[in-house]
């Protein structure tokens, strides 16, 4: 093998791979965002000797270093450029431990989300952030860009739930965060530093992360709402009286439209037309309880309310929800944004998109954590259909961004209003999902100039040589 310097890392044998069926299986994120050039090879690390070797070679050659696991980011954060080190952590998936008593596990990076969740279940515990990938995505990615999920209603994103972390830093030096200890305030939070931060400061190689019991309950309800309005200020009026659910999912009519194509209409509707479908889960021993009152909530704003009456029921409820992604990825390419605004904005923030949607005709299909303000704006685009515009990577994305050839300008317009939108709002560009590549544009407008400065400064105190992940995030 050779590598910038003549050769590769010391690896055991199998483990560094340069050749074009692993390299190319390794190059992309789910962004669909294209990056110029190959990477150099592709690291299969199985321990933690392997990622310092990695970084010890990556940082006495300079050599760029992008850490992938399971490859479900969506903002082209794991995306491989151009004669870099693909460092694949996703063999690394051991849970060493979990804790009953301490209500917590220790886990290696590429631990798949559910299979968490399903190993604490033995014990009566669960690990409590939902992201829609969570059957394929991995606690490292997870942690790498801070995923939120449908349960964030209540239990919030996965920074509530890390305790601690072994991080190998950018010259293969391992450092330990965090406590198993439910309150640490020793220091500066490095923990949480650590998670969100994309790849830019170190890898994480094991993680102890909170667990939470099982709840005694669960009850669903769903409701339809003529417009999307009415389902926000119904979401706003649950949170008025006192009432958190765990799961608070909003779809609005286009999209819904989308699952209905593929699962059919809901029969109970009666043939009665939504405008926005409203899923509200409660759990805990007060679970039955609060789902009545939050029934009561619904259907004074004019709602058709249902509550499911047994587990498969609600099964099916929530996948109404959890099919909505793969519904609109049937009809072309989805785009999927992240923006977040305040609660008590949430219905503005819709209604904005569908304007912008018709002002640069373009569809947008829009999918929300409403009880947090998080939106997902998808833009979906035909297939092999794009326009010849001449747009670049500086607008967001551009050609680069497209394994399908070009989007268009009107494309890259409406994100960018969509985005600017969101912060005309209050709010901000990623609720989950990090900014990658794509929202880098956006960044100074967001977080403001001396801000972006400071970040970029404590990105170099744990990176000098600039070799993690670079042109991501900050």
């Amino acid at each position: 093998m050779s590598g910038p310097e003549g050769r590769g890392p010391e690896l055991p044998d199998g483990v560094f791979r340069t050749d074009a069926e692993t390299v190319d299986a390794h190059r992309l994120d789910r962004s669909g965002w294209v990056p110029e050039g190959r990477p150099f090879g592709v690291a299969l690390a199985e321990s933690v000797a392997d990622v310092r070797a990695v970084l010890r070679y990556a940082h006495a050659t300079g050599t760029p270093v992008v850490t992938r696991g399971a490859g479900t980011g969506l903002s082209g954060g794991a995306g491989a450029t151009d004669g870099s080190i693909v460092l694949d952590v996703s063999r690394m998936n051991r849970i060493t431990e979990i804790s009953a008593v301490d209500q917590l596990a220790v886990v290696e990076p590429g631990v798949i989300t559910a299979d968490l969740d399903r190993a604490a279940g033995a014990y009566g515990l669960r690990y409590a952030p939902d992201p829609a990938s969570v059957a394929i995505s991995t606690i490292g990615g997870n942690i790498a860009t801070n995923a939120g999920g449908l349960r964030c209603a209540k239990y919030g994103v996965t920074r509530d739930s890390v305790l601690a972390l072994d991080v190998v830093l950018a010259d293969g030096e391992l450092i330990s965060t965090g406590h198993r200890t439910v309150k640490d305030v020793t220091g500066y939070d490095l923990t949480g530093l650590f998670t969100g931060s994309e790849g830019t400061l170190g890898v994480v190689v094991g993680a102890t992360v909170k667990l939470r019991p099982v709840p005694a309950a669960t009850a669903t309800v769903a409701a339809y709402f003529d417009d999307v309005a009415s389902a926000a200020a119904a979401v706003n009026a649950i949170s008025a009286a006192g009432l958190q659910p765990s799961v608070a999912e909003l779809l609005d009519a286009a999209t819904l439209a989308a699952v209905e194509e593929v699962t059919g209409p809901d029969p109970r509707r009666a043939g009665r037309a939504a405008g926005a479908f409203l899923l509200i889960q409660a759990d805990g021993s007060a679970a039955e309880a609060e789902a009545r009152q939050i029934h009561a909530v619904l259907a004074a704003h004019h709602a058709q309310v249902f509550t499911a009456g047994d587990d498969a029921e609600a099964a099916r409820l929530l996948d109404v929800r959890r099919r909505a992604l793969p519904a609109l990825e049937r009809r072309g390419r989805a785009l999927i944004e992240d923006i977040a605004v305040p609660r008590s904005r949430l219905a503005e923030a819709v209604e904005e998109i569908q304007r912008i949607a018709k002002t640069h005709a373009v569809p947008v299909f829009t999918m929300a954590h409403a009880a947090d303000g998080n939106l997902h704006p998808i833009i979906v685009v035909e297939r092999a259909t794009g326009t010849d515009s001449g747009t670049d990577s500086d607008s967001g994305g551009g050609a680069q961004g497209a394994p399908d050839g070009d989007l268009g300008a009107n494309v890259w317009a409406a994100a960018d209003a969509i985005f600017t939108m969101a912060l005309g709002l209050g709010g901000t560009l990623t609720g989950e999902h990090g900014i990658g590549v794509l929202k880098r544009k956006w960044l100074a407008d967001d977080l403001g100039e001396r801000n972006l400065d400071l970040q970029r400064r404590l990105r170099a105190v744990f990176d000098p040589t600039g070799i993690l992940n670079p042109g991501k995030a900050v």
